[in-house]
């Protein structure tokens, strides 16, 4: 069993802010980024300092902080102590994203390249595999996951710190409204561009890995996402 992130070996139920240190601020912290990353809180949904504190067990002091990092992330609004929102998408704020995604991540797969071996490739083929399930399922939190699965376990491949953690903060922003748009729209007739980018890691191809990833950014989002929001979709 799973013990709360503020749990005391005590067995107390109620959380408290007793010795909550830089460790357990980021732990709350880094589980509220990825439930934005992976879409599971909508745009335009209110967050409960108080409610995220019981649901974590934890006292509201590393919510309020976790919060507050996300805010100058651009990820959640702070209007008041009691209003605390995903923002909704706008048409500009998806076209600024979009672009940001399509410049860096392309990138960040390209300088995985060579440091992704013959293992590495089958972890990700699971990894799709699973996702095609998903798919099949009408999973869409499943999906979200094994999608920020599927282009993390690349990107990281390459080291790069300072360039994943950018791409992250992008995917912070993007997670919300991507999982409302599958939800809506769903994923199953979009082109494999994993399978593609896997056969482009396969042959060490960087032209055809650079469109592969460009491609699965377009065609999720921008052919999905701009048609919802109004305008076209971006060039690749």
């Amino acid at each position: 069993m799973t013990m709360p992130l503020g749990a005391r070996e005590t067995g107390s139920a109620e959380p408290s802010s007793a010795g909550e240190g830089p460790l357990l601020h980021t732990s709350v912290y880094e589980e509220l980024r990825r439930r934005l990353i992976t879409g599971k809180v909508a745009p335009g949904v209110g967050l409960s300092t108080r409610g995220l504190a019981l649901e974590l067990g934890v006292s509201q002091m590393p919510v309020r902080d976790a919060l507050s990092r996300l805010a100058a992330e651009g990820a959640v609004l702070i209007r008041s102590k009691r209003k605390i929102e995903v923002p909704p998408m706008t048409a500009e704020r998806f076209t600024d994203l979009l672009e940001c995604r399509l410049l860096l991540e392309p990138e960040a797969a390209i300088a995985a390249l060579p440091h992704v071996d013959a293992a590495a490739i089958e972890r990700l083929r699971r990894i799709d595999a699973d996702l095609d399930l998903a798919i099949e399922n009408d999973d869409v939190i499943g999906y979200m996951e094994l999608n920020f699965a599927f282009h993390f376990g690349l990107y990281r491949a390459n080291g790069r710190a300072t360039l994943n953690r950018l791409i992250e903060a992008l995917w912070l922003q993007f997670g919300p409204f991507m999982s409302t748009v599958y939800g809506f729209y769903g994923a199953a007739h979009l082109v494999d561009q994993h399978r593609l980018a896997l056969d482009a890691l396969e042959a060490g191809d960087p032209v055809a890995l650079r469109r592969a990833i460009a491609s699965d950014i377009a065609d999720g989002m921008g052919l999905i996402g701009r048609s919802r929001l109004g305008g076209g979709a971006p060039a690749v």
